[in-house]
């Protein structure tokens, strides 16, 4: 493969699909994979995970041949683009690919770029893991009640970017359908106005809850719970309600039962290795995180409450700064913190890299790399536990030794090396 703004690796070999209908990978003992160490604190984080990641695929008999990719600032600098098309498709060619924070600016100005390799791609389940680590400072009684992974519909709803500016010619087009063909003529005020659309496809919906429900089979997860605001749109998250539920109800068997079910044929209580789907008002679901906080494992939902539920979630477990995620599409990875790019901090060398580090593991368990996996994980979690940390985790505890960005990676290295 050529391309004219990525360098590609000497070393190393692609990554391929092992099999179109599954999506299951064939992954080589050095695979070349993309990077970009995105915006602002980016340049601090990114070759944190990377010095990380290299060390556990060592341990365990591997190695990464790292392409350098690049987009947003780094790409204006050097390209005068914020996405060259050849970012794009290095990833798609090479299906595995992991991501620092992007700025997205708030108003004006191209839209959010992370938005962007998401629908290019096609990576439609954003997955955002929840856990406490032991010793990260936390607002909560008892963070270790939070063991949860969101699985965020990542290409449709309000991120769709269907919308049109007010005092447009397009607007007031839209606005005149809205009002004279379709009947809403009271419903928009009287001025200057905006208007969006919110798309919730039958189609996005399902795959988004096939893939919460088949996690939840293969790692020995009780409930899957439907995220929605359907009492309100009853047309699009009431309909992402229903169709979860079709899902469940259609395409899993004695595997999956719903809630109804689980009550009305089984007591309340589910038999041995059943996942029981049900659902939650998405308001009422924030409260229920922190009252209810240990009763929810996975969560199913769309684009705007999967991201205020997802940080929220991660606020109970210490913050943004250590809460990891990932976008998954037929066959592709791209791993990326849920953080953003903080750029007052760019190049100070104090920031915490965990969340990218912990995005590093996702993307090492999704190449089958389990082994490695659970050394970032064990490594990281010690070595925090241990009282080494960085400045925002410093701050919050008595004691402990603040570390710069650098030297907390390079403490994580040597526990990786210790464990293995």
């Amino acid at each position: 493969m050529s391309y004219e703004k990525v360098e590609v690796p000497e070393d190393g070999e692609p990554i391929t699909l092992a099999d179109e209908e599954t999506g299951a990978l064939d992954v080589p003992e050095t695979p070349i994979i993309p990077i970009i160490h995105g915006d602002g604190i980016g340049t601090d984080v990114g070759p944190a995970a990377q010095k990380v990641l290299d060390a556990a695929a060592e341990a365990t008999g591997r190695s990464i041949a790292w392409m350098r990719l690049y987009a947003g600032a780094s790409a204006r600098e050097k390209y005068d683009e914020n996405l060259p098309d050849d970012t794009v498709q290095a990833i798609r060619n090479h299906r595995v690919a992991i991501k620092g924070p992007l700025t997205t600016p708030v108003g004006a100005g191209f839209r959010s770029l992370n938005v962007a390799l998401r629908q290019k791609l096609d990576l439609y389940a954003n997955v955002r893991p929840t856990y406490h680590l032991d010793g990260v400072p936390s607002p909560v009684t008892d963070p270790g009640q939070m063991d949860m992974i969101t699985f965020r519909e990542n290409t449709e709803d309000v991120y769709a970017g269907i919308e049109w500016e007010a005092e447009t010619e397009e607007v007031e087009q839209v606005r005149a359908f809205v009002e004279d063909e379709m009947g809403f003529d009271e419903k928009i005020h009287d001025g200057p106005v905006g208007i969006g659309i919110k798309p919730i496809s039958e189609f996005g919906s399902k795959r988004l809850i096939r893939e919460a429900i088949n996690y939840a089979i293969n790692n020995d997860r009780d409930t899957v719970t439907l995220v929605h605001k359907g009492n309100i749109m009853k047309f699009t998250e009431g309909a992402f309600r229903d169709w979860g539920y079709e899902v469940a109800e259609e395409e899993y068997g004695d595997d999956v039962i719903t809630e109804d079910q689980l009550w009305d044929e089984h007591d309340g209580e589910a038999p041995e290795g059943t996942v029981v789907v049900n659902d939650r008002i998405a308001d009422n679901m924030l409260q229920q995180l922190l009252t209810r906080t240990g009763e929810y494992e996975v969560i199913a939902t769309m684009n705007l409450n999967g991201d205020y539920m997802s940080d929220a979630a991660g606020a109970q477990i210490g913050g943004l700064g250590i809460a990891p995620g990932g976008n998954f599409g037929h066959g592709r990875c791209l791993a990326e913190p849920v953080h953003g790019s903080a750029p007052k901090y760019a190049g100070e060398d104090k920031v915490n890299p965990t969340a990218m580090i912990l995005s590093g593991r996702i993307m090492l368990e999704y190449l089958g790399w389990q082994d490695a996996a659970a050394l970032v994980k064990d490594a990281v979690e010690d070595t925090i536990s241990s009282g080494t940390v960085t400045y925002d985790l410093h701050r919050q505890i008595e004691g402990g030794t603040r570390v710069a960005t650098s030297e907390f990676a390079e403490r994580v290295v040597e526990r990786i090396h210790e464990l293995a």
